[in-house]
C-alpha cells in the first residue's frame, strides 16, 4: 500500500469508537532498513487537554500507536485497538 492511499483516512479506535484523527495529520514511523511502518503518530485532539494546559494553549500531546494495533485498513478508515488509558 502506498502512503497516498492512506491519506485522508480517519483513524478510529475500536476500543471506544473514538475518532483519533486523520492520516493526513499523522506521521508514520518507518523502519529505514525494511521500509515497513512501525507506528502512527497522531496529535491528540483538544478535548484531551484539560485545565491549565487547555487554557494556556499547551502543545498537543502526541499519540504513538504501534502498527501492530492496527486491526484493519478500509476504504475510508483505519481501525485500531488501543486502550485509551495506555495513550
Amino acid at each position: 500500500m502506498r502512503l497516498s492511499q492512506l491519506l485522508g483516512k480517519r483513524i478510529i479506535n475500536i476500543f471506544d469508537g473514538e475518532i483519533l484523527g486523520l492520516v493526513g495529520d499523522a506521521d508514520l514511523v518507518v523502519n529505514p532498513d525494511t521500509g515497513l511502518i512501525e507506528a502512527l503518530i497522531i496529535p491528540s485532539r483538544g478535548e484531551r487537554l484539560t485545565g491549565e494546559k487547555k487554557r494556556f494553549g499547551a502543545e498537543p500531546h502526541l499519540l504513538q500507536i504501534p502498527w501492530e494495533k492496527v486491526c484493519k485498513v478500509g476504504s475510508e478508515v483505519i481501525v485500531v485497538d488501543v486502550d485509551p488509558q495506555a495513550l
